[in-house]
């Protein structure tokens, strides 16, 4: 048989390695899963505080106790974030009253999460602070648009709290703000700033995070010229695959492993 008429040979099959990552942790009792969302809430106040989105007394992240889910923990008023640890944290009743610990709260701050918290039984944490790149977004009135592949997690499940009315104190205000969120896992609040939801600590910092992050990209490329937007039919599939908590919790895991173990004393 000549070299011409040699038949081709068969693909060899590269070998594909599987991923193994850490998954959510199950508890085997409610004061573990107690002890684990204050360690969690912790490490992700201690991450704002790395990325600035601390704002003088401004900025919380809210978590639900496993075994009372009318009560919550939060950061207390006026504590810079960088410092605080897991016994540092409050437990607040949904009236705002602390129920567990000696500092108070930043009761016009609370009074937002504590209506979120009411209107979703499904979030176990509300994220909300005063970023940079977030609030310059809010001022526009603007929602995240799909230009990046991050942005698309966020497609159709965001929405803008179109109004502002000051400094949030009463509980109507709370609630309508909690109604335009409805089941989404984020909302613009205009003129103001960020809020996400998540079913852990985890989602709900990654979802801020990663929304001020697109905010800023979407504010350079505006700067820069004229974005060109995703396409809705792959906006959707790309938020398919990449806008669950689940996916939220794993992009993650690698900023919680950075500040435990930079930071371990947080854990106590």
């Amino acid at each position: 048989m000549s070299e011409a008429e040699a038949p081709t040979p068969e693909p060899v099959p590269i070998p594909v390695e599987r991923l193994h990552f850490a998954m959510p942790p199950s508890h085997a009792s409610v004061a573990d899963e107690r002890a684990y969302r204050k360690r969690r809430l912790a490490g992700a106040l201690r991450l704002f505080a790395r990325f600035g989105y601390e704002e003088g007394v401004s900025g919380h992240i809210t978590a639900r106790d496993p075994e009372f889910p009318d009560c919550f923990w939060v950061n207390p008023f006026g504590e810079p974030l960088a410092g605080l640890t897991a016994c540092d944290l409050l437990l607040v009743n949904g009236d705002g009253q602390v129920v567990e610990g000696t500092e108070h709260v930043n009761q016009a701050a609370f009074t937002v999460h504590a209506e979120v918290h009411r209107a979703r039984p499904d979030v176990v944490a509300v994220a909300h602070t005063h970023s940079t790149y977030g609030r310059a977004l809010a001022a526009l009135g603007e929602l995240i648009e799909p230009i990046t592949q991050e942005a698309c997690a966020f497609y159709e499940d965001h929405c803008l709290y179109d109004a502002y009315t000051g400094v949030v104190v009463d509980a109507a205000e709370g609630r309508r703000i909690a109604a335009a969120l409805a089941g989404r896992k984020a909302v613009i609040l205009r003129n103001h700033g960020l809020l996400t939801v998540g079913d852990s600590v985890d989602a709900a910092a990654w979802w801020f995070i990663t929304m001020e992050r697109c905010s800023q990209v979407q504010l350079t490329a505006r700067a820069a010229g004229k974005p060109v937007p995703i396409g809705h039919r792959e906006a959707v599939a790309t938020r398919e695959r990449l806008g669950s908590d689940l996916v939220a919790w794993i992009n993650y895991q690698p900023l919680w492993r950075q500040i435990s173990r930079s930071e371990p004393e947080l854990l106590s």
